[in-house]
């Protein structure tokens, strides 16, 4: 349950952040500097939020350093983070599944992609130093 827990707080702070940075980078970024450059720009900053946020979780729900609690939490980010894109994301914008994968720039996307691999992994390794008991 801790797990689910984690992995459901993880998830909504990561998301809320995305959802907020959006409508700035659509808005603001997009028209300045162009629809990939717009999205590579956002990434150094929602890999700073996933940071923060692993590392807040893991602390305050004081989830065990255990590979299998900490790639749960990640997983069932990872899950939820999917199944957000794929329907409210998708419902938001009026596409299918299909047209949302066709019209994703090259680039962008793959960057995109590789970010939910670091989202769902990111928790394996923030606040390792701090697992290990003094003397090991």
């Amino acid at each position: 349950m801790q797990i689910q827990k984690a992995g459901i707080l993880y998830f909504a702070l990561v998301f809320g952040a995305g959802f907020v940075l959006g409508p700035i980078r659509i808005l603001w970024a997009v028209p300045r500097f162009g629809e990939r450059m717009a999205e590579l720009l956002e990434m150094p900053i929602i890999f700073a939020v996933i940071l923060v946020a692993a590392r807040w979780v893991i602390r305050r729900l004081a989830l065990a350093p255990g590979f299998i609690s900490r790639l749960g939490m990640g997983c069932v980010g990872l899950a939820l983070m999917l199944t957000a894109e794929f329907t409210l994301v998708l419902w938001l914008r009026g596409m299918s599944i299909r047209e949302y994968l066709a019209n994703r720039d090259p680039v962008a996307g793959t960057a995109y992609y590789l970010m939910l691999g670091i989202f769902a992994l990111v928790p394996l390794f923030v606040g390792r130093r701090r697992d290990r008991l003094p003397g090991q």
